[in-house]
């Protein structure tokens, strides 16, 4: 069996920056563990998988370990192999997910994502957020992921994590951000417990991260980077209980992907 497969560079213009995730679309579901092994093969952040569902499509994310309930840049990386190598008519593709109904909006080569807002709550920090991050954060919220808030964009950049000690946390993943120097807001994204030290871009942290500065900034359009080694641009806004994301991404690979005993090795 052979199933499409490609790699998109997502929040990003150039390749080899932004946030790679693989996008196989699929004329139905293969079980969950062929999922699971194509995304431990492709060994990136995310693997996308999408299968029509009448005009709309139904899609699901995989971590080299495990399923997500969200993903923003494997979504925008879905959405634009779409449109642009599956020739998807219109300019808004409809995802059935995990978190409910996503939606993608393309203007030109600028994509938008539709997403829910998960805004964070003030809790106590514990002591393995510091120690894991190497640097005690200014103050410490909660959504899915921790957040740790940081006075400055240097402050961040310099953190040299300690993925074991991050990976006990009671958590799925860390955000560490704080205002930009050329942007609203600076951060980046760590996720051990996921299979994901670093994530260069990370499209999921951002419905929490846009909640918690709107309300800082007093804005609800705001421009972010994720300063990761690859680094990523991410434009945001506000809307009520949904976060709008938007970005561009660019292909780097197309291909196949041949299964042969895939669908029952390892399925024992």
């Amino acid at each position: 069996m052979k199933i499409s497969g490609y790699q998109v560079d997502a929040f990003t213009s150039d390749v080899f920056h932004g946030n790679p995730a693989a996008v196989c679309p699929l004329p139905a579901w293969l079980p969950d563990a062929t999922l699971q092994n194509i995304a431990a093969e492709n060994n990136l952040s995310e693997t996308a998988f999408v299968v029509p569902h009448g005009d709309e499509f139904d899609l699901r994310w995989f971590t080299p370990t495990l399923e997500m309930d969200l993903c923003g840049h494997a979504t925008l990386a879905a959405a634009f192999v779409l449109f642009t190598e599956q020739k998807i008519s219109g300019d808004i593709i409809r995802f059935h997910s995990r978190s409910g109904l996503l939606t993608v909006k393309r203007a030109g080569d600028f994509l938008t994502l539709d997403f829910p807002s998960r805004p964070p709550q003030r809790c106590a920090s514990p002591d393995a957020l510091a120690d894991g991050l190497g640097a005690g954060p200014a103050s410490v919220l909660k959504s899915r992921d921790y957040l740790a808030v940081f006075d400055s964009a240097a402050e961040v950049r310099a953190l040299r994590p300690d993925f074991a000690a991050l990976k006990k946390l009671d958590c799925l993943g860390i955000i560490a951000t704080a205002p930009g120097d050329d942007c609203d807001f600076v951060s980046r994204f760590f996720a051990p417990a996921a299979g994901v030290d670093e994530d260069p871009v990370t499209g999921s942290a951002h419905c929490t991260l846009i909640p918690y500065w709107a309300a800082r900034l007093g804005k609800n359009k705001l421009f972010a980077r994720q300063i990761s080694q690859r680094g990523g641009e991410l434009f945001c806004e506000l809307a009520g209980d949904r976060v709008h994301i938007g970005g561009k991404a660019v292909l780097y690979l197309r291909g196949e992907i041949v299964l042969h005993d895939a669908l029952t090795a390892h399925q024992k």
